[in-house]
């Protein structure tokens, strides 16, 4: 396998020592054996987006927007306009088929872009504030931008109205729920807004409920199903909410505890620093949710409100992104600079016990503000299963950022080492390159 073949920096020697966490040149079940580098970028690549089943864009610190070829990894357009870096991007369709994208920038501008031609057709200057994310809502014909204030604009890029910042942190995050409304996640709270058109066709934001279950900052917000929506804090909390009332489903505290001695009779919580208990991602596929918990994984049903199951050392560093293929199998990527597919199985007799110690304490169903988290010994916990580690993509020497998934067509990843990696089924490439022979040769015999 690809083991650092694109930095100077050695292999995590951490993960080295870990024989649950190293699998070795053998990952059968890993069919990403070709890989193919795209350069273009000279800062950090955080952002990728897909455009169709065939391109992909992406953006970073270095302010430029690349559109690529997920086939050929050919890169077809250069968007360039942005002084300042990429903060978030979109997409945005403009009907029959054609799709645009929308960016924004710490230069205080939004940009509409056609990617088939990297021509910039709309951009806004001169905002308040820098935008940290997007929303578009199709069904509406109209999209939003939250920074230190929330916006709707339609898709000529006209103002239609907007609320001011409600706290100095600004706003993390944006999630479509029904009914027009959307729920914004700021500071410890979310605060949902419905969207409604006046009599005189002017579009209205209207604040219709406040949540503030959460006791630190949300870090995560995501659509679960057309029922629920979740949110993720840096305090490790995990809520669920119902998106009809907006309320309060289910609570988890996610703490993972260092090891204890066995000859110890009474379970004691470390002291974790904040980055390990601090949910930087989440995901779901509508029946699970997949969260990353500083560099651990965590599995959760919505359906049961039990743990599926768990990693508490997924990655030697944060992990930053990840993404549930299947109801048993996921993806993450780490600040240690790899890509990692696992697989949910059978937790092993032979195992560590699935008692309590590894998390501080779990509770469900509640509608109103958490009293703060108290440690607790959890008993065992039926059907609890394990993540097995089936495969390890290693060749970027920084950060891995983010990844977008083209199934059979391929991986893309991004890094702060400024590359793209284009990651191909090589049992699949094969198969491709023998048939494109088998096709000239036909052709050259039939000359």
């Amino acid at each position: 396998m690809l083991r650092w073949i694109l930095g100077g920096r050695e292999a995590q020697s951490s993960v080295e020592k870990s024989p649950v966490l190293c699998i070795g040149e053998e990952q059968p079940k890993n069919c990403f054996t070709e890989l193919q580098v795209l350069k273009g970028h000279f800062d950090i690549v955080r952002f990728l987006v897909q455009i169709d089943d065939f391109r992909f864009a992406s953006a970073g610190d270095d302010g430029l927007v690349l559109v690529w070829s997920v086939e050929t990894g050919e890169r077809l357009q250069e968007l360039r306009g942005h002084s300042q870096q990429i903060t978030a991007i979109s997409t945005v369709s403009c009907g029959d088929g054609f799709t645009s994208l929308i960016t924004a920038s710490s230069d205080r501008s939004l940009s509409l872009w056609d990617p088939d031609t990297g021509n910039r057709v709309q951009t806004i200057s001169d905002l308040q504030s820098s935008v940290k994310c997007l929303l578009v809502l199709e069904r509406l014909s109209v999209w939003l931008s939250g920074g230190e204030e929330l916006c709707v604009w339609d898709k000529d890029f006209q103002l239609l109205c907007h609320r001011h910042k409600h706290s100095d942190t600004g706003i993390a995050a944006l999630v479509e729920l029904p009914k027009n409304c959307v729920a914004v996640a700021v500071d410890k709270e979310i605060v949902i807004y419905r969207l409604t058109v006046s009599s005189d066709s002017s579009m209205l934001l209207d604040e219709i409920m406040r949540c503030s279950d959460h006791h630190d900052q949300i870090r995560a917000l995501i659509n679960v199903n057309d029922r629920t929506f979740a949110s993720g804090s840096h305090a490790g909390e995990l809520i669920l909410w119902d998106s009809a009332n907006f309320r309060n489903v289910a609570y988890e505290h996610i703490l993972w505890e260092e090891s204890q001695p066995s000859s110890q009779t009474e379970i004691r919580l470390a002291a974790p620093k904040p980055s390990e208990m601090s949910i930087q991602h989440l995901t779901s596929n509508g029946r699970l949710i997949l969260a990353a918990v500083g560099s651990g994984l965590y599995v959760y049903d919505v359906v049961t409100k039990a743990v599926v199951a768990y990693r508490r050392a997924a990655h030697d560093s944060n992990v930053l992104h990840t993404m549930l293929l299947s109801d048993g199998e996921l993806m993450s990527c780490s600040e240690d600079g790899s890509v990692r597919m696992w697989e949910i199985q059978d937790l092993p007799l032979a195992a560590e016990p699935a008692s309590a110690g590894f998390f501080g304490m779990w509770t469900f169903g509640r509608s109103s503000k958490q009293p703060g988290p108290q440690s607790k010994k959890v008993l065992e916990i039926p059907n609890l299963r394990t993540l097995e580690l089936t495969g390890d993509l290693i060749g970027h020497s920084g950060a891995v950022q983010m990844f977008l998934s083209f199934r059979e067509k391929g991986l893309v990843t991004c890094s702060t080492d400024h590359l793209l990696i284009l990651w191909k089924d090589g049992e699949r490439q094969s198969r491709l390159r023998s048939q494109a022979l088998f096709q000239k040769l036909e052709e050259n015999g039939g000359l």
